[in-house]
């Protein structure tokens, strides 16, 4: 696989890594989702792209990273004692998101170092191919 397309689908999972991030953060106090029961933070789930030959074996190559899916953390809702809360339960607590705010804004600062790096990689590749055409017209 070019050197470039694997920068890009680098690119393309960190941006979805973020997007995951954000939305944590902006649900961070949401009691109550359509299915009545409180947000539930999600981890984004990525890994190597796998590539198979003609066989439909598995092959080894560089193929870049892909997102395998977005799954529900498994922490615990974190309960609060809000008597006068409309969705406090008869004892009077209020089932918030187990979001760790610190945590989120920590793994979105690394999301945004692996995205910038991805981007440098990209501007190098596309700095070498120039190069190269420059040494193939002379």
């Amino acid at each position: 696989m070019d050197p470039l397309q694997i920068s890009l689908t680098g690119l393309d999972v960190e941006w979805r890594r973020m997007e995951v991030i954000a939305a944590n953060l902006a649900n961070i106090q949401t009691t109550r989702t359509a299915l009545g029961e409180p947000y539930r933070p999600l981890r984004l789930v990525s890994g190597p792209r796998l590539s198979f030959n003609d066989e439909m074996a598995r092959t080894d190559a560089l193929n870049g990273v892909q997102v395998y899916g977005i799954e529900p953390t498994t922490e615990a809702p974190r309960r609060v004692h809000e008597p006068g809360h409309p969705h406090a339960d008869a004892d009077g607590y209020v089932s918030y998101p187990a979001v760790d705010h610190t945590g989120e804004m920590v793994l979105l600062a690394q999301t945004a170092r692996v995205y910038e790096a991805n981007l440098v990689a990209l501007n190098a590749g596309r700095q070498m191919y120039s190069k190269a055409l420059e040494i193939g017209r002379r």
